[in-house]
């Protein structure tokens, strides 16, 4: 019998060591090189390849190398590899609306990435008015991503945020949007990019996209859907509400791409026309990055709306009007054919590849070894971290809005109840909490889960889902609360209700909904709390109106740890401090008032009601901004200018004659046209005082509104929010706020010719109670040419 070597004990622990290496290896998150890889001799010394030359240089020399067949390939989101340069091919379509979504293709969870953070659903961030808020989840969400591109299951390329307003109350994806009010929308869009994107433009973290441009806000409602929609919509709408987000996030987001959407704008589609794409996001906007299409939008363009006769004019026309890259499979179908029938030239397509080559070389795709470059190091330990999972807990909390507390019956007293009866059909729900545009989260927490943690809950779900189409589940929700110290009901709506083409057909709760709280409100031995998750408003009246009910609590979609967030608010852990983004309107607003009516103004004589708070004068539920605290903040100005002088050019020399300013063509109904104004940093600034005068810590919203001075007709909204501030104010303590407020850009009107004003006058500044009216004057400075 041979003898047997035993090894030592360090050459054991050697062994183990190279298995454990190995293993982590084959089993660590890896990618190869997407293109320009060192190990390739063929492709390493092209110029393409050249870190030190200049990117511009390099999608030329690229551009160049490109066979037509190739160029066609490499317009649509599916790019096809182009192996004889050692390009690989890539999926552009990735999502990242409140977290790395599985929407898209270009996403898979699995393996080393089994979720992601789910931050609340946008509506719901967005009611946290803080921007620096939504900028650290825009970094906590490209950190996820990166890390998911470097171990092989994401791309780099994320078609968020949806930045359109939110202007009909029973659109079905407004829950995806920032809400009703241009500015804020329009701040949400440039923070959370900026967020995403980095600081570094040159070496982008991911690339965001600004969507749907522009005017789409309707789903399918009546029968019209969003392939066949035209909106009509008047130059003053366009420039004054709807391309307000847009341009926001192309200045001051610097974001790299823009969606065209489906519908027709005044019919001519998004995706075709070039005085939307060409003119104003290249042109006037100075897009620095790429156009995509909505997915499929330039087939629908063609087999839908019949714009064009052929397919190939379809390619045609997308492409000429500033179109780079096409979500579907159209462009890389018809091009080629588009070229040889004289449609299209090579030259078009190649600059649109520009666009688009340069986005891949900007994110790094073709600077070698992922691993080797500056987000190379991020991996599975940088997704679901505590500290990302922590922040979307804070969003959620700062998201809820407290809508009512009568008699003070929140925040709930640990002490004092024994038991809360739980009971709803979004009572324990999870995936619920993340609405739309969500991936797989790291984990959940129920409402019901999240009470449990604060006292023993007894759980009734009284309907078998939202719908709530019956009352056998009744009986026994009724019972609980009989019994309990007091009682929760989270009901509301969930994506059966309101989704991506699924728009709302009225704003009451669902179903049998508010009989069932209205039951369980009368027999109720204890405080009765109606928690509501929902992304767009609900009328609620009944509620508001019921001494029954002591609470009402607006929650939106928290998120993965939304019933932690909101047991953290009813218990008192948290006190209450968002703001609704969006109008709560009563059922009867939308009685004749068609989704597919555009006009955002009222019209009195057409009993057409107007639309968002900052036109319309009806009866409301709740008011835009509106929202309570478990502490009480008293508002004070302590500065501000009560005169504030507009430099104005005093004479306009052109080719032609010399205009002075104080003629009808430029200072109309006392208002200066902007581009006739000295506009650089030109802010009006104030000084405000918050006192907190409650017996807790909290945070509160500075709301600064603006109603522009009289006599101007059609042009000015009621009011318009021209800034807003989150403040934290400990109990008994006052914080001084300095508020910045860009003429400009904010206390500037839209006349029906679409131009951008300053009207000249007083104008009257709202926060809270305080009131404040400052008088801008024209102060006419030398001539310069224009």
């Amino acid at each position: 019998m041979a003898s047997i070597s035993i090894p030592s004990s360090k050459t054991i622990i050697f062994l183990l060591l190279i298995l454990f290496l190995l293993g982590v290896s084959c089993c660590s998150a890896s990618r190869e090189p997407f293109a320009c890889d060192p190990n390739d001799k063929t492709t390493r010394g092209l110029s393409f390849c050249q870190t030190s030359l200049p990117i511009e240089e390099r999608v030329k020399d690229l551009i160049g190398r490109l066979t037509l067949q190739e160029k066609v390939r490499l317009l649509v989101n599916n790019a096809s590899a182009v192996p004889r340069l050692g390009i690989k091919e890539y999926e552009w379509w990735s999502e990242a609306l409140h977290g790395v979504s599985n929407v898209g293709p270009g996403t898979k969870f699995g393996g080393h990435f089994p979720g992601a953070t789910s931050f609340p659903q946008v509506i719901t961030t967005a009611a946290s008015f803080n921007a620096s808020l939504w900028e650290s989840i825009g970094r906590v969400v490209s950190d996820e991503a990166r890390a998911m591109y470097n171990g092989g299951v994401a791309g780099l390329t994320y078609w968020s945020p949806n930045v359109n307003i939110l202007r009909d109350p029973r659109w079905g994806r407004g829950q995806e949007t920032p809400g009703e009010d241009p500015v804020v929308v329009g701040t949400y869009a440039a923070s959370y990019v900026k967020g995403l994107q980095g600081n570094d433009r040159n070496r982008l973290k991911v690339a965001a996209c600004c969507k749907h441009f522009t005017a789409y806000d309707l789903d399918d409602w009546n029968g019209v859907d969003r392939f066949h929609f035209n909106a009509k919509v008047s130059k003053q709408d366009i420039e004054d509400t709807f391309n307000v987000p847009f341009r926001m996030c192309v200045k001051e987001g610097k974001v790299a791409s823009v969606m065209c959407s489906y519908n027709q704008v005044n019919g001519v589609p998004t995706c075709a026309d070039p005085n939307l794409l060409k003119k104003t996001v290249r042109a006037q906007w100075r897009l620095d990055g790429y156009i995509v299409s909505d997915c499929d939008s330039v087939g629908v363009l063609y087999d839908a709306q019949h714009y064009t006769s052929t397919p190939e004019e379809a390619a045609a026309v997308a492409i000429k009007a500033g179109l780079d890259l096409d979500c579907g499979p159209f462009l890389a179908v018809h091009s080629e054919n588009a070229v040889k029938k004289g449609l299209l030239s090579e030259i078009d397509i190649s600059s649109a590849l520009s666009n688009t080559l340069t986005m891949q070389m900007r994110l790094g795709m073709f600077d070698g070894e992922p691993s080797a470059q500056p987000y190379g190091h991020l991996g599975p330990k940088d997704v679901c971290t505590p500290a990302h999972q922590e922040l979307a807990h804070e969003a959620a909390v700062q998201g809820i809005v407290l809508l009512k507390n009568h008699g003070h019956s929140l925040p709930l007293s640990t002490h004092r109840l024994r038991t809360v009866a739980v009971i709803g059909p979004n009572s324990d729900v999870n995936v619920t909490m993340i609405g739309n545009y969500a991936g797989v989260a790291c984990a959940y927490t129920t409402p019901l889960q999240g009470i449990s943690r604060y006292t023993r809950a007894i759980h009734q779900q009284g309907c078998a889902d939202v719908a709530c189409k019956d009352d056998k589940l009744f009986n026994a929700a009724i019972d609980a609360s009989r019994h309990a110290d007091a009682t929760v009901l989270v009901m509301g709506l969930d994506q059966s209700i309101e989704a991506e083409s699924k728009d709302r057909t009225g704003l009451l709760l669902p179903g049998r909904q508010q009989e069932l709280v209205s039951k369980v409100a009368s027999a109720a031995k204890g405080p009765i709390i109606l928690v509501l998750l929902s992304g767009g408003p609900i009328d609620v009246s009944f509620a508001k109106n019921d001494n029954r009910i002591g609470g009402l609590v607006w929650a939106g979609y928290p998120g993965q740890a939304g019933g932690a967030a909101i047991a953290d608010v009813l218990f008192g852990k948290h006190n209450p401090g968002g703001k609704l983004p969006m109008t709560w309107y009563p059922q009867d607003y939308i009685t004749n008032l068609p989704m597919t009516a555009m006009d955002m103004r009222s019209s009195p004589s057409n009993n057409y009601p107007g639309r968002t708070y900052r036109f319309y004068e009806g009866p409301v539920v709740y008011p835009f901004g509106y929202g309570l605290s478990y502490s009480k903040f008293l508002l004070s100005i302590a500065s501000a200018p009560t005169v504030f002088s507009v430099p104005v050019d005093g004479h306009r020399k052109t080719a032609q004659n010399t205009t002075t300013l104080t003629s009808k063509t430029t200072i109309s109904d006392k208002a200066i046209r902007v581009t006739h104004t000295r506009c650089n940093k030109l802010s009006l600034g104030l000084h405000v005082d918050v006192k907190n005068v409650g017996s807790r810590d909290g945070s509160h919203t500075l709301l600064v509104f603006s109603t522009p001075p009289t006599g101007h007709g059609h042009w000015a909204p009621h009011k318009q929010l021209v800034a807003f501030q989150k403040v934290r104010v400990a109990a008994g303590s006052q914080q001084r706020v300095r508020i910045s407020i860009h003429v400009c850009k904010y206390l500037s009107v839209v006349d029906r010719s679409g131009i951008r004003r300053v009207p000249l006058g007083q104008h009257n500044l709202h926060i809270g109670d305080a009131r404040h009216s400052v008088s801008l004057q024209a102060a006419t400075f030398g001539v310069i040419k224009s």
